[in-house]
């Protein structure tokens, strides 16, 4: 398990191989941290604003109750549960680039979706 020392130390130095995989997904989603998101999101070029952070938390506590990292469709249907009619497709795609739920994912310090490549 990552301590807080660990999360400083990633926040402050950056991401390498040993804390991320070859597409950028963290190795250990215990070091994941709200730093660590926006190093993560720096990489993709996102500055993250509130409404990503909403996006980012909604999948957070979805991957705590299931265990996976929705794919689109799963992830629009459970971000306008809780966010309401706001989003959609496009609006991921606006605020995550053309492929929201693996970039979301990645940010979010989850797993990549299975159905993503």
């Amino acid at each position: 398990m990552s301590s807080k020392n660990d999360k400083e130390e990633i926040a402050k130095e950056g991401l390498d191989n040993k804390n991320v995989d070859s597409e950028g997904f963290l190795r250990r989603l215990s070091d994941w941290s709200e730093d660590v998101a926006q190093e993560l999101a720096n990489q993709d070029g996102i500055k993250l604003s509130e409404e990503h952070w909403e996006v980012i938390n909604v999948i957070r506590a979805y991957y705590a109750q299931y265990k996976i990292s929705p794919i689109t469709r799963t992830l629009v249907k459970v971000l306008k549960r809780e966010l309401g009619d706001k989003v959609s497709s496009v609006y991921l795609m606006q605020l995550f680039s053309s492929k929201p739920a693996k970039l979301v994912s990645k940010i979010a310090g989850l797993p990549k979706p299975s159905n993503c490549d």
